[in-house]
């Protein structure tokens, strides 16, 4: 069984059992989340296709760290004009651990 969803402006294949890194989400480690935004549905035989999403099915999981990742370096620079300057960004990410997908007929 897997399924497809959506949070934060990406798409995720998700298994009873993975753990994804998907943009932050609101709470603290141990907390479960629901998304909603299921896009498909396949418990191995059947494939179920939202119209955008799949109505009543969701995706359940629990919030198992919120933390930041590698800093990356911006350089901009421009030549002969004495122009640089250097920042860095670090982007807020929570891991998630999928602990089931329902469908509509409750599975």
């Amino acid at each position: 069984m897997y399924a497809v969803i959506q949070t934060g402006g990406n798409q995720y294949r998700v298994m009873p059992g993975d753990e994804i890194r998907v943009g932050k989400v609101p709470g603290v480690p141990g907390d479960s989340v629901s998304f909603d935004q299921v896009l498909l549905a396949s418990d191995g035989e059947k494939i179920s296709v939202g119209k955008p999403y799949i109505q009543g099915a969701r995706v359940l999981g629990r919030i198992t760290r919120q933390a930041r990742t590698r800093k990356i370096v911006v350089f901009k620079y421009k030549r002969r004009k004495g122009y640089r300057r250097t920042k860095g960004h670090r982007q807020d990410f929570s891991l998630i651990k999928i602990d089931n997908i329902e469908t509509q007929q409750g599975n």
